[in-house]
């Protein structure tokens, strides 16, 4: 919970690490962090345990830290993140994510493999006064190995089922006294897990790289620049969707995801006497192509292509002090990120006979219509700039075993988008006979070319207020924080829109109304929680309880009479109310558990689509429970030099709603995993495995044409990882 309680150590025994430099002080006072311990429920996990657990991305680190779930489905774009029954499938995240300092401003980006993490940082709760927008759940933080503190060079391979491979280099060298650098390259495939059993390929398989530079310049003992250029790649095809109540993947037509980012942070830190003062800049470009058959059949209904450029550039200024009794971080932080999008939904042969030829048929049999052409394209295209800016301030004041800590962001958003909506098709009226026969009639034009500009502002203040206290082996502290979470446009229903008005042109009622169903207004909450912790040099325990007031909660969900696009709505008003443990226990100096567990009830308190009202219901999506149990055996051979370990893990989740009736969810789940690592001086293999007793679940439901699906979690995994690492 408290910065002198991690959940596990830090320190990696088998690094390559220098002697501390004075000059790494500066670095690490670089980051945005109080420059006194602080109160938060806290998880850190060292590179030990990141390599000890197999963490290589994000999505990794569900279940360890207690009430976080991030499902593994779809494809890397779709990067869900769940905390304390807040989340979000599609647009805005309920916890941010920086790598390295810098701020991944967009959730689809959120999910890539990252080598030679050295320590991720989970903050659990509110995070937005100094975090900012979408951290109303948390904050995760992660930071590869720096060339001030890491020298030569580290390689890493690993092979396990289905081709599941990844390979990574990476070189840390001190160019001079002042200047250091490294380069880290990183590869990994994997033939995927399933089949489409309409062409009988694999689905889901991969192939990922990516490559990082990391400069850091020390050129006085008061001085820091760190940059950091990174390059990550991602190709994947197919989607491992089936229908609910059968095993079959069955689709038709072209479905992968294609990903290409480049981001590069400037961080500039200077310390004074009792000041320290950062910048942090960076430019972020990210190019992706998402293309599916929307209806998962093996039907010709629609499909979707969804192509996007995206440029963002932030800068955060921030100063931090402390004299006596009394700590200070303030700063701004300002933002503009700029999107360009072309998404054209393709109606196909049964799709048109379906959905729209049979419809207008049924209404006036005697003149049937037929499409001119077996492929209907609706076009849109969207440019959507944001802009941001935000200032914050966050004190702390110690009286005596007391900590007192206030802090207040107001944060301003603007949000606008130009569209352009086109559908340019023909079809022909047929007179039938009485014989049966179809004589033409009459050939109409489709042609609608709509543009236009939308802009939503967003204004909000974010307190904070902590309250602890400590003693000699432990604290107690609680709070109250407001969350924020941004609103924005539904760009994914523009087709839909398009859709609406052919069918107004050709004489059938719009389901809805398209300003109903284009934009969704921000999320915020009312966070209270109190916790404790207790530690010796043995024993570490830690409890959080928590209360969540959610307004305006956003929901992703499919609109009544749409066919081919999902918004993001409010639900009105939700609650949240749990628990969350966490203990490790060294029995010995070689053996050792750990565990989490954490407990959340997120229910609507009002929310009324117009057709049902789920007041009461659990918030879909959201894990009533989560479990990381792990026991660890290090067995030391000193004449041979060799350390053997045995590391048994248990991860378990559930019950999950999947819809907002619950009629449908995922009963909880364990998973077991296990490895049995031989370590030397300069290498390391490990032998693993994942999921060993082959239990089947879900995760992640959804439906398209009145059709529910689900995608099955991973099957049994094993495989082995070498490390090597020489000066």
């Amino acid at each position: 919970m408290c910065q002198s309680l991690p959940l596990w150590a830090i320190n990696d025994t088998t690094s390559t690490v220098r002697e501390p430099h004075v000059l790494r002080e500066v670095e690490v006072l670089g980051l945005k962090q109080m420059p006194v311990q602080t109160v938060l429920p806290v998880t850190r996990l060292g590179r030990a345990q990141v390599n000890e657990l197999g963490i290589e991305a994000v999505k990794d680190i569900g279940d360890v830290v207690p009430n976080l779930y991030t499902p593994a489905y779809g494809s890397r774009m779709t990067s869900s993140i769940y905390m304390r029954g807040l989340g979000s499938r599609i647009d805005q995240a309920v916890v941010g994510l920086t790598v390295d300092g810098v701020p991944v401003m967009n959730k689809d980006a959120y999910d890539f493999d990252i080598p030679d993490i050295a320590l991720v940082e989970v903050l659990r709760g509110a995070q937005s006064v100094l975090n900012g927008r979408n951290a109303m759940a948390g904050q995760i933080n992660i930071h590869t190995l720096s060339p001030l503190t890491t020298r030569g060079w580290r390689a890493s391979a690993q092979y396990g089922r289905n081709n599941d491979t990844r390979v990574n280099v990476g070189g840390y060298f001190g160019i001079n006294d002042v200047l250091s650098a490294s380069l880290c390259i990183d590869y990994g495939h994997s033939d995927g897990y399933f089949r489409n059993e309409y062409n009988h390929r694999r689905v889901g398989l991969e192939n990922n790289g990516s490559a990082r530079w990391k400069t850091v310049w020390h050129p006085t003992p008061a001085l820091s620049l760190t940059n950091t250029a990174a390059l990550g790649i991602a190709r994947q095809s197919g989607y491992p969707y089936a229908q609910l109540g059968s095993d079959a993947i069955a689709y038709n037509d072209t479905c992968f995801y294609r990903r290409t980012s480049i981001s590069d942070g400037v961080t500039l830190a200077w310390a004074g006497k009792r000041v320290v003062v950062t910048s942090l800049t960076s430019v972020q470009y990210l190019s992706d192509n998402v293309t599916l058959d929307q209806d998962f059949t093996s039907l010709d209904y629609f499909t979707l292509t969804q192509r996007r450029h995206e440029f963002t550039v932030t800068e955060d200024l921030f100063t931090k002090a402390s004299r006596g009794n009394y700590a200070w971080l303030g700063g701004v932080f300002g933002y503009y990120r700029r999107s360009r999008m072309h998404a054209p939904v393709t109606f196909l042969d049964t799709g048109l006979r379906e959905l729209i030829e049979n419809r207008l048929t049924d209404i006036n049999p005697g003149y049937p219509i037929i499409w001119d052409s077996r492929t209907f394209p609706l076009l849109s295209d969207f440019t959507t700039p944001w802009r941001g800016f935000s200032l914050y301030h966050q004190s702390s004041y110690t009286l005596g075993e007391w900590l007192f800590e206030a802090g207040l962001r107001w944060e301003l958003e603007s949000i606008s988008c130009d569209y352009r909506s086109k559908a340019d098709a023909s079809y022909t009226i047929y007179e039938k006979k009485p014989d049966g026969t179809l004589d033409p009639y009459m050939q109409r034009k489709v042609d609608i070319d709509d543009n236009g500009h939308m802009k939503s502002t967003f204004n909000q203040l974010l307190p904070k207020i902590v309250v602890s206290r400590k003693w000699r082996n432990g604290h107690a502290y609680a709070s109250f924080t407001k969350g924020y979470k941004s609103g924005g446009f539904n760009t994914q229903m523009f087709s839909d829109v398009l859709q609406q008005r052919v069918m107004a042109l050709m004489g059938l009622t719009m389901a809805y109304k398209p300003k109903e169903v284009v934009s969704y207004k921000p999320e915020y909450s009312w966070n209270y929680e109190i916790g404790a912790d207790w530690h010796n040099d043995r024993i570490g325990l830690e409890t959080v309880v928590f209360f969540i007031d959610c307004h305006d909660q956003q929901l992703t969900m499919f609109p009544p009479g749409t066919v081919t696009g999902r918004i993001m709505t409010n639900a009105g008003r939700s609650r949240s109310f749990g628990v969350e443990f966490s203990g490790h226990w060294h029995i010995t100096d070689d053996l050792s558990f750990n565990g989490t567990y954490g407990y959340t009830d997120a229910r609507f308190r009002r929310y009324d689509n117009g057709r049902e009202n789920f007041a009461g219901k659990r918030v879909p999506y959201a894990p009533a429970h989560t479990l990381f149990l792990q026991g660890l055996w290090t067995t030391p051979w000193r004449p041979a030099g060799l350390t053997t370990q045995l590391n048994l893990t248990l991860r378990g989740t559930g019950s999950i709603m999947w819809n907002d009736a619950n009629t449908l969810s995922q009963p909880f789940y364990a998973l077991a995993g296990g490895s049995f690592s031989f370590k030397a001086e300069k290498w390391s293999l490990k032998l693993w495995t994942e999921n060993f007793t082959g239990t089947r679940y879900d995760t992640f439901y959804f439906q398209s044409m009145s059709r529910d699906f689900v995608q099955r979690g991973r099957p049994i995994t094993y495989g082995a990882t070498l490390r090597i690492h020489i000066n």
